[in-house]
Formats: structure tokens, C-alpha cells, sequence
């Protein structure tokens, strides 16, 4: 059996490195931490080009009802390039819980168009991310309603700043849960694509800098050090398919695999941040490299949707 990804895969993945490469994604991350949103909407108009925000959007209502390994694999280059807003909210649980109501249908089709950014709180995400910035805010706890931004709170990440939201008007059934493992997913995914991308700055800065007059890149302690970020990744990856392939068959154990994949995947995380950090030194601490937004974002991750611990206690209460 093959279990690579196809062309038509890879390719999209492909575009979104080309397009969001060109984009100046650091700069636009700054800005937004400063209140400037401006350089980020282009941002995230250019992946409503490119199909991102219709990815998990159903045909009725002219998205693309993909399959969630494709949304892994867009959701991996969004967390390389550290895409900045309620990436996870907007792109793939906001469609789960709008799909529940037919006088939703109209946003559903205004989030595929990319002419809607939504925010969701939920009980694995009881404050929304980035309210303030998104044009619908949604509740979703036994039933789904719009909600209103209250007190805006910082993160450990600028960029991500999180709100409190009030409920109202009526209310609509959904599938709560199933939105809430496409949330864990793509976080997952994300991770994977924050952790590859610290890697890579540490592969290239430890070509470059220099201890004792040897590139540090050529000391065996550095070697093995990077090689185990790489082992993390790699195994954790197949885990964050895995589940999006169990996900997408709606499997009586897509729970678990999700569980599974958003633990490896935060641990892979922070095993890159801290070897990124190590190999960078006192650099990697100041808020001109660009280094911290990766450092700062993977933290955040890791905790959206189901922190570690939380997930762990499912993994084990299904075995």
C-alpha cells in the first residue's frame, strides 16, 4: 500500500509555500501583535485564492468538502509560515458548526470566499482567538449560537490574543464534537509545520555560526541534537494523516488517533522550539529574530484545543 500523499497534494502544498513565501509572514505577525490587521488580510485573502478557506466548506454551499488530509496538509504549510489570526477556528471548525443550520448556509458560503473570518469558543477553547479581528464570532457548547467580544485577554503569543464572548440570540444543533476534532487536528498539523520550520532555521543557522573557530553545525552534540527534532517530526506526522484518514471515515477511534496525533505533534513541537532556541543562543530570545514568532506561536498550540495533558486522558481512557 501507498500511503504518500498524490500529485494534486503536494502540489497545493507547494502553492501555499510559493504564494505565502513571497508574503513577508513575519512582518505581517508583527503588525498584527501592533493592531495592524491590513498586511494579514492580505494574507488570508491570497489563501482564499489558493481554495484554503473553502477546504472544509461543504459543495452545497460552494466550497470544496475535501478530505481532512488534504486540510493537514494545508494546515501543516499555515504553521510553517506561521499564518497569524483564528487560522484553526475559521478554516476548519466554523464550517462543522455553521453546516447545522440551513440560515447559516450564507456565511458558509462567505467563509469559502474568504470574505468571512471566523472565531469560535468552545469548552476545549473556552475564549476565542483574535474576536476582535474576525467578522462572525461563534458559541458552541450544547447548542451553537453567534456571540458578542467581551474583555480581550493576552496570550503567550502577540498575535493571538483571546476574548471572552457572550452568547446570543437562538441557538442551532450541530456536531460540536466532530468540530472540536477538526480543531485538535489542524492545531496538530500546524505544530508539525511550526516544528519543521525551526528546524530548518536551525539546520541553516548551524551552517553558519561559528564556536571556536568550527561552524557549530559540525560538532556531533549539535548533529544529534537536530537529528532528534527530525525523528520527533517524522514520527509524529504519520500519526496526524492517520488521523485525519480516521476522521474523514468517521472511525469509532478518529477520538483517539486525534488525541494521539495532537500529543506527539505538541511534544515534537516543543522539542523543536527548545533545540531551535539552544542552537540560535541569546539570539533566538530577542523580538528581532524572527525565530520567537515560532517559538512563541508552537507554545500556543499547543495548548488550543486540548492541551497535552487532556489529550493524553483520552488516548488512555480508550485503550
Amino acid at each position: 500500500m501507498n500511503f504518500e500523499l498524490d500529485e494534486q497534494q503536494r502540489d497545493f502544498g507547494a502553492s501555499i509555500d510559493a504564494a505565502l513565501g513571497s508574503a513577508d509572514l513575519p512582518a505581517a505577525v508583527r503588525a498584527w501583535s501592533a493592531g495592524d490587521t491590513a498586511p494579514a488580510r492580505k494574507v488570508w485573502s491570497t489563501l482564499a485564492d489558493l481554495g484554503v478557506t473553502a477546504l472544509n466548506v461543504a459543495e452545497e454551499h460552494d466550497g470544496i468538502g475535501a478530505h481532512p488530509v488534504d486540510l493537514v496538509v494545508a494546515g501543516e504549510r499555515l504553521g510553517y509560515w506561521c499564518v497569524p489570526g483564528p487560522v484553526t477556528e475559521s478554516v476548519a471548525v466554523a464550517p462543522v458548526l455553521l453546516a447545522g443550520s440551513e440560515a447559516a448556509a450564507q456565511r458558509s458560503a462567505a467563509l469559502a470566499a474568504g470574505e468571512l473570518i471566523a472565531t469560535v469558543a468552545a469548552p476545549l477553547q473556552p475564549r476565542a482567538v483574535s474576536a476582535d479581528f474576525a467578522g462572525l464570532t461563534l458559541v458552541a457548547d450544547q447548542q451553537v449560537h453567534e456571540g458578542s467580544a467581551g474583555d480581550g485577554h493576552d496570550s503567550v503569543d502577540p498575535s493571538r490574543r483571546l476574548f471572552d464572548v457572550t452568547a446570543e440570540g437562538a441557538g442551532w444543533d450541530a456536531d460540536i464534537e466532530r468540530a472540536a476534532q477538526f480543531g485538535s487536528l489542524l492545531t496538530a498539523a500546524q505544530l508539525i509545520g511550526a516544528g519543521q520550520a525551526m528546524l530548518d532555521a536551525s539546520v541553516d543557522y548551524a551552517k553558519q555560526r561559528t564556536q571556536f573557530g568550527r561552524v557549530i553545525g559540525s560538532y556531533q552534540a549539535i548533529k544529534h541534537k537536530l537529528a532528534d527534532v527530525h525523528i520527533a517530526l517524522e514520527l509524529a506526522r504519520p500519526l496526524v494523516f492517520g488521523a485525519a484518514l480516521s476522521l474523514g471515515e468517521q472511525s469509532p477511534d478518529a477520538a483517539r488517533d486525534i488525541s494521539a496525533a495532537k500529543v506527539a505533534a505538541a511534544e515534537a513541537g516543543l522539542l523543536a522550539a527548545r533545540s531551535a532556541l539552544q542552537t540560535h543562543g541569546a539570539i533566538g530570545f530577542t523580538q528581532e529574530h524572527d525565530l520567537g514568532l515560532l517559538l512563541l506561536r508552537a507554545q500556543a498550540l499547543r495548548s488550543a484545543w486540548g492541551d497535552p495533558t487532556y489529550h493524553r486522558r483520552r488516548v488512555l481512557e480508550a485503550l
